[in-house]
């Protein structure tokens, strides 16, 4: 299986408004990437689920953050290699390489790296012998939203 790679910048409309000589309807686009004060988070997310990691990818990337998404945890942890991020969104089931043994590698790359594990088989995650990161957090499929949104803030401001 190859890997995909999703990477998406969010535009909002901040001002509608009325041209005056043409009556066609103008919008302002607001580009809402922090300033060079604040860096965007960046997030890799490897989902193997086409449905899910588009999902998340479009969601996460609206509610402002860089995604960078991959099917397997082969293919992130070679992108991980060559830039950094602030977290690590991983399925934990995937082809090629697993997503425990993924943050496993990818923290010893980066022992700041934050790491989540959003799955339906949390019980492994949770096992002490899996090796998965001690900070790791786990978010069980299925999830709300708002619950991983919320999630990741609190990784990001930990």
């Amino acid at each position: 299986m190859g890997s995909a790679v999703a990477a998406f910048r969010l535009f909002t409309i901040s001002t509608l408004q009325r041209a005056d000589k043409t009556g066609k309807l103008r919008a302002t686009l607001r580009d809402p990437q922090p300033s060079d004060s604040e860096p965007m988070q960046r997030i890799l997310l490897a989902e193997d689920n086409d449905d899910m990691r588009k999902f998340l990818t479009r969601a996460l990337t609206q509610a402002g953050y860089e995604v960078i998404a991959f099917d397997n945890g082969k293919s992130a942890y070679e992108r991980l290699r060559e830039e950094p991020f602030s977290l690590l969104l991983s399925d934990i089931v995937m082809p090629e390489m697993d997503g425990i043994e993924l943050a496993r590698r990818a923290t010893e790359l980066d022992p700041d790296l934050k790491v989540m594990f959003i799955t339906g088989f949390a019980a492994v995650a949770l096992n002490p012998d899996s090796e998965a990161p001690k900070d790791a957090s786990v978010l069980s499929k299925p999830f709300h939203l708002k619950d991983l949104v919320n999630e990741i803030e609190r990784l990001l401001a930990a």
